[in-house]
Order: C-alpha cells, then structure tokens, then sequence
C-alpha cells in the first residue's frame, strides 16, 4: 500500500520536474531597448519658380447638363423591357461598373432584402428590393422607392433613382 503512494507521488513530482515557467521575467532590464538607428544621408533640396504652364487649361471644360442616355426614358424603357423573376435578381450586381449591390430572398417590409456596398448618393441608403411587373423597384430601409431599374438583356438592366441619376446593373 505505501509503495503504491511513493509511486503516484513520484509520478506528480517528476511531470511537474517538467514544467517550466513561461511568463515574462519583469527582473529582466527592461529599460534595454533595441539600439538606435544610424543616420543616412540626405540629398540637399533645391528651391526655385515652376515655370508657367503652355497652352490653355490641362482640363477640359465641364459638361452643363447631363446628357440623357438613349432609352433613359422609364417610359421607352419600360415598353422595351424583358420579362423577370424574383429568383433571377438574387445574387451579386456590379453597379454602374464601380460599387456592389448584393439582393437576398430574405423579406424585408413588403419587399426583400438587398443593399450595396461601395456605392455613392442615394443607393447607400438602399435596404430592399421588390419585382412589380417589368421593373425592380429598390428602397430605402423605410420603404421609399430610391430607382427602378428594367431588364434590357440578360444581367443587364437600365434605370434610374428618384433624383434622375443613371443605374445599370450587370453581373
């Protein structure tokens, strides 16, 4: 019986013999930082007048008004529009070739949910989307119709926001 508690307490003694404190040592000096870095040299730097620039402006004028795109007219494209489901909007969208909108199945008010990522002026507020007839509508998170937008070919669609502003998605 003894010799069974001289085993298991030589067993503990010699599994803690192999352990080992991992923690930082504070008695260390710890005001021993790295050694500081040379000095490189540096270029002397010249002053002086730029001269002027030739010719007129480097920028062309800006445009007065927006021109509108052929078939912007939610009317024209309304009558060219082709046929959708709900189902073929799911997925990610590329929009006006430069930020995201991502549209889900999952309800969201009387539509579903979608937004974007990336994007500029009044499709960052976009939180749902809905198919009603020919045209997608998206919303804000409140249910206000930002756009709408027609299917002009497959994953292409034209339209525009409530502010006149130029949408085309594409995947």
């Amino acid at each position: 019986m003894q010799l069974r508690y001289a085993m298991t307490g030589l067993v503990v003694v010699l599994s803690l013999a192999g352990c080992q404190r991992t923690a930082y040592d504070y008695s260390s000096n710890a005001s021993a930082g790295p050694a500081p870095l040379t000095a490189q040299p540096v270029p002397s730097v010249q002053g002086g007048q730029l001269p002027p620039p030739t010719g007129g402006s480097q920028f062309p004028a800006a445009p007065t008004t927006t021109p509108p795109m052929p078939g912007a007219e939610p009317g024209a494209m309304a009558a060219n529009a082709l046929d959708i489901t709900k189902e073929s909007m799911v997925g990610s969208w590329r929009v006006n070739g430069s930020c995201d909108m991502f549209l889900t199945l999952t309800n969201l008010g009387s539509g579903s949910r979608g937004g974007t990522r990336g994007c500029v002026g009044e499709l960052t507020a976009m939180g749902s989307w809905e198919v009603a007839g020919k045209q997608v509508l998206l919303k804000d998170r409140s249910g206000n119709q930002l756009g709408s937008v027609y299917k002009t070919a497959d994953n292409r669609f034209q339209g525009q926001t409530s502010t006149g502003q130029s949408i085309s998605l594409s995947r």
